[in-house]
């Protein structure tokens, strides 16, 4: 009798698949790789995917993934499955804590329908008038933000709490702890960490692929790859849905017509003196000009690249159409190779 097991993908690499499987002892972990037929019908095994492993090999360590089972929930950019929530991790110094960018991280936490929990490390750099002010400036804008610190260890047990049997998303800026974070809640990560650039007053990025580590206490962690300025790809008209401010005013009333963006249409609820509303038109801004810009694309893959200005301003420009001129590197080609080897070992399993 063939036998099956079900199992966690921890980890995505080329054509291969780290897989903590359920119920077994010693708390297995097989190098897998996917079946022909789910390649064939375009199924995607993700970091948190609930997959069935066929003819597990406990000595060597090797199984195949045979059927990827239904996602509570998908995140694409990072890649992850399954996750509950976004844990965003900010510091309070060293680099100093910007509001416009914690805004922009918050916001798109929200726009994916994960709960967003928020944590700001380095405690200990900053005075107690300073961190009760941040507490008190987040709480109006709907947030009860966990202070930690991972050096002192300060606030460790109430964060491992709210972790404990879930799939968490980190998301953060470069060289604010989140990998010291991982390594202090769960030594066996042993993590590559970064310092922060004195010249740039930013991290340098650590995190190359997306990976669940296991919590002692139960529950994952996925680590992401590092980015700075997360994109507001959102429809314009949910924006508003994305900050608690303005929902609770929604929540007590309408404007005055239903396809209001709350900028200068008349009889808006939302509009106001809320201190995060200046962000809001500034994310809308984006948004439009960006949805704009995709109407006009040529074909379904995205022809637009993103600037960043030195002052902050993102814009969107027509990508070069040069790709087909472009010589594939020895990476490329060693990948493709092993593809099809993978898949042709595959396809003779199958026979077999």
């Amino acid at each position: 009798m063939e036998v099956k097991l079900v199992g966690t993908v921890l980890a995505v690499q080329a054509n291969f698949y780290q897989v903590r499987l359920d119920g077994v002892e010693q708390k297995a972990i097989l190098l897998c790789t996917r079946r022909t037929r789910l390649k064939k019908i375009g199924q995607k095994v993700m970091v948190g995917d609930r997959v069935v492993v066929e003819e597990p090999d406990f000595v060597d360590g090797r199984g195949a993934i045979a059927e990827v089972l239904p996602r509570q929930t998908q995140l694409d950019r990072p890649p992850v499955a399954n996750a509950e929530q976004i844990l965003l991790v900010f510091s309070l110094a060293e680099p100093p804590l910007d509001p416009l960018q914690l805004s922009r991280f918050v916001v798109k936490a929200e726009s994916t329908q994960l709960v967003p929990c928020l944590c700001l490390n380095k405690v200990d750099l900053v005075s107690e008038k300073e961190k009760d002010r941040w507490e008190q400036r987040l709480k109006k804008w709907g947030y009860s933000p966990l202070f930690i610190s991972v050096t002192s260890n300060y606030n460790l047990e109430k964060l491992t709490e709210r972790l404990k049997d879930k799939i968490t998303a980190i998301a953060g800026l470069s060289g604010v702890g989140k990998s010291s974070l991982i390594n202090r809640l769960i030594p066996a990560a042993n993590l590559r960490t970064g310092e922060v650039s004195g010249k740039l007053n930013r991290g340098r990025h650590t995190t190359r692929h997306v990976e669940l580590f296991e919590l002692p206490e139960g529950g994952f962690l996925a680590d992401t790859p590092g980015f700075n300025q997360p994109d507001l790809d959102c429809d314009p008209a949910n924006l508003p849905l994305y900050f608690p401010e303005a929902r609770s005013r929604l929540a007590q009333g309408n404007c005055q017509f239903s396809d209001c963006l709350h900028r200068d249409e008349p009889n808006c609820v939302v509009r106001g003196d809320w201190e995060r509303y200046e962000h809001y038109l500034k994310f809308l801004a984006e948004a439009i000009a960006q949805q704009e810009l995709l109407k006009q694309r040529p074909d379904e893959e995205s022809s637009l690249k993103l600037k960043i200005k030195s002052s902050g301003e993102r814009t969107y420009e027509p990508k070069l159409q040069s790709k087909k001129y472009r010589r594939s590197s020895r990476k490329q080609r060693n990948q493709t190779l092993e593809e099809l080897y993978e898949e042709a070992k595959e396809l003779a399993e199958d026979l077999d």
